[in-house]
């Protein structure tokens, strides 16, 4: 059984520090394999943000995997975001904006779609698709194949539209044929799972998103409370079991407690 667990949208210099320990609890209760961190981790980009971000993934009990959102990138200081865009962020997590994971269950390839030239829109270039395709047609075929990134792929609202990826429309059916299963995302703190097609559309192989909502920040969205989601898979003889569960912060209990469950169907490129 492969858990894992994903934080998006924490929002640092707005988190809520009883959410904080709550999220904190709920992390070593459930003891995923990796915590993926898909973005949006500050608010705007400060040092100190940064540490505050850093001091609480250190406290989490699993590796984390990060990669930048839009506010991650300086929004005032215009000559850090020309000059070192990424210098605060690489501080506090690292060289590596782009980082992998891989066990016999998991395979996680994680993308960098901000972009300094951008204020919040998201891209994703040729090299980035053909290198993802690349690597999800080596992936085992009993692995759950990932894609985690910031920017989402399919809008559930239609004042979502503008907030898609630019490139998706090429990038998405390319990894869904080479054999990707789930893309998570956040960015727009509105957290739901739909299906993503192939080049052959409905008729072909079908893959999935999950968005995550704000997991610490006071900037909910739609009446939902801060949220997360747990990825739990299990691969038996090549049949996938696989679900994405969504966990809420009640206040009145203090905790993450589960709100809603998707089944996935899993299967493998012909």
């Amino acid at each position: 059984m492969t858990c894992v667990l994903q934080i998006s949208d924490p929002h640092f210099g707005t988190e809520q520090p009883h959410v904080m320990r709550a999220l904190l609890q709920l992390a070593r209760e459930q003891q995923p394999e990796v915590i993926l961190l898909t973005g949006d981790i500050t608010q705007r980009a400060r040092r100190s943000q940064f540490a505050a971000a850093a001091r609480f993934v250190s406290q989490l009990p699993a590796p984390v995997l990060a990669v930048p959102g839009n506010h991650d990138i300086p929004l005032f200081n215009l000559g850090a975001r020309a000059l070192n865009p990424y210098g605060n962020y690489k501080r506090a997590f690292g060289n590596n904006l782009e980082p992998e994971y891989e066990s016999d269950g998991l395979l996680v390839l994680c993308l960098n779609t901000s972009r300094p030239s951008r204020h919040k829109d998201g891209e994703v270039n040729r090299t980035q698709i053909a290198r993802v395709a690349e690597r999800l047609s080596r992936a085992r075929p009993d692995q759950l194949r990932m894609i985690m990134q910031h920017h989402p792929v399919r809008a559930r609202e239609q004042a979502d539209l503008s907030n898609l990826l630019i490139g998706h429309e090429q990038a998405v059916p390319t990894w869904v044929d080479a054999g990707l299963d789930l893309l998570i995302g956040g960015h727009i703190h509105l957290p739901y799972v739909w299906p993503l097609h192939g080049h052959q559309g409905e008729s072909g192989r079908r893959g999935w998103t999950a968005q995550a909502g704000t997991a610490l920040s006071t900037r909910v969205r739609a009446g939902i409370p801060n949220s997360v989601n747990l990825i739990v898979h299990h691969c038996d003889q090549g049949a996938h079991d696989c679900r994405v569960e969504r966990w809420d912060y009640i206040a009145e209990q203090d905790l993450f407690l589960p709100a809603h469950i998707n089944t996935l169907v899993i299967s493998r490129p012909g």
